[in-house]
């Protein structure tokens, strides 16, 4: 963890606008064991005067049991030269295999909460709030049929930003 330097979220290099062509790991612990996702939706902004990660999760997905289980998360993200590897844990599941293990990976944790040494930056995250997005939420309708064919809607996830960590 040497190689990393706290800053203030408002201080990250690049605007959430710009990440819609990159990927993030979801990571949480359970039980002592650790399992992550890729993911591309999300957001930062400003929810009841603190400074909040807005993430979705799908039910099916198996770190939803992580983060579900966690106080808090983090937020990992990667320069493209692991774009393979983020597809892999995009694919495969913790279910069935190591996936970090296989992907190459190296954990580690700051304040209990796990993240990867590999990142070039991790927001780490505490829960506040979830809900289940719904199929009345919705006000554009064509949204549910283009996105959510088998009705599998996602959780919403508004977590406070306790920490952000840079690769110096």
């Amino acid at each position: 963890m040497d190689n990393f330097k706290e800053i203030k979220a408002n201080e990250l290099k690049f605007s959430p606008f710009d990440l819609k062509n990159e990927w993030m790991l979801v990571t949480a612990e359970k039980d002592g064991v650790v399992n992550t996702m890729t993911a591309s939706w999300g957001g930062l902004g400003i929810m009841w005067n603190k400074e909040v990660v807005f993430v979705v999760i799908r039910p099916q997905r198996y770190t939803k049991e992580f983060v579900d289980n966690a106080d808090s998360f983090s937020l990992t993200f990667f320069d493209n030269s692991f774009k393979k590897k983020l597809a892999y844990l995009g694919n495969a599941s913790g279910r069935d295999e190591d996936k970090i293990l296989k992907a190459d990976l190296h954990i580690i944790h700051d304040n209990k909460v796990p993240f990867f040494e590999e990142a070039h930056t991790s927001i780490f995250a505490r829960k506040l709030f979830v809900q289940e997005i719904t199929e009345n939420s919705f006000l554009e309708k064509g949204l549910i049929g283009h996105w959510y064919p088998s009705k599998d809607f996602h959780y919403l996830y508004i977590a406070e930003i306790t920490k952000v960590l840079e690769k110096e």
